[in-house]
């Protein structure tokens, strides 16, 4: 993801990048951060798959999905702790290697991150579509999401993964294919936001009809207001997070020789960052709310199995 997003500027002539990055020199993050962020965001994720496989409670497709945008969280975390080692390492010249060899590396760790960023959205849009279903058709669900159904969702979204991610880092110059994938994210959003909507317009119609009856307790106040807060969270997280790489992908489509445009590209690493991140806050929203799931990272953490 790195190289694809270095390669707008090598369409530019020496001149024009040496101007632009004269009037804009980004920002510069240092390597302990990737590194801090990385291993939060593989301890997090880690604790909430233990947790999972641990208590047969959970053993359900909701927190099997849970558990799946996890272990994608967690190849992120691990696919750029390898490449930021593997960087530090060749820099120092602890490791020597053939520039071959090098590229061929830097491909492999480029479609392992790509793979797990796509598995990623992808999760977060299943689990989405299944909180939907678990609220509007609630007395259906088991009916609707069985095992092997939610099994079979799992391995076509790691298998599509898997196989766009080849096919992305290896044609990563066609603006065809970043527009396949600005148009993915865009989907996403848009399939979050409507899901997310539509249930925070159940809850307030459901809020209405108390009202209308009686006057509404201060728990189901709350609880309310709670449902709202939760779901400003989920999709304001989404943007921040993924927003600003996804703008430079569409960017690089649109303008890349434009002043402004080369600006923000020097900003990609603090993108980079804005990833890892929601790594690191996906298992806070997603897992760590539930009681059941909390109890058994308690029992994990203190290895009471």
């Amino acid at each position: 993801l790195r190289e694809a997003s270095n390669a707008s500027e090598g369409n530019e002539s020496n001149a024009t990048v040496g101007a632009s990055a004269g009037r804009c020199q980004g920002l510069d993050i240092p390597n302990e951060l990737f590194l801090a962020l990385g291993l939060v965001s593989l301890v997090e994720n880690l604790l909430v798959v233990a947790a999972i496989l641990k208590n047969r409670n959970l053993h359900s497709p909701t927190y099997y999905f849970i558990g799946c945008l996890a272990v994608s969280d967690m190849l992120v975390s691990i696919s750029n702790l390898a490449e930021m080692l593997f960087m530090l390492l060749l820099e120092h010249g602890v490791l020597v290697m053939r520039p071959s060899i090098v590229r061929h590396m830097d491909s492999v760790i480029d479609t392992l991150i790509c793979s797990s960023v796509v598995s990623s959205l992808s999760f977060l849009g299943v689990i989405a579509v299944d909180r939907y279903i678990t609220i509007f058709y609630a007395l259906r669900y088991h009916s609707i999401m069985t095992l092997q159904r939610a099994v079979v969702t799992m391995a076509s979204v790691w298998l599509a993964s898997t196989a766009s991610s080849t096919v992305l880092i290896t044609y990563y110059h066609s603006n065809t294919i970043r527009l396949c994938l600005i148009g993915f994210f865009l989907f996403m959003l848009v399939l979050m936001l409507v899901l997310y909507i539509h249930m925070f317009a159940l809850a307030r119609h459901h809020l209405h009809s108390i009202s209308s009856q009686q006057k509404p307790t201060t728990a189901y106040r709350g609880g309310s207001l709670k449902g709202a807060v939760t779901l400003t969270i989920l999709l304001g997280v989404f943007f921040i997070c993924w927003g600003p790489f996804f703008f430079h992908l569409i960017l690089i489509v649109t303008c890349p020789t434009n002043p402004f445009c080369t600006c923000f590209f020097s900003y990609f690493n603090l993108f980079l960052v804005l990833m890892i991140c929601n790594s690191v806050i996906d298992p806070l929203i997603y897992a760590f709310r539930s009681q059941e799931l909390r109890r058994t990272l308690r029992e994990v953490v203190t290895c009471s199995w």
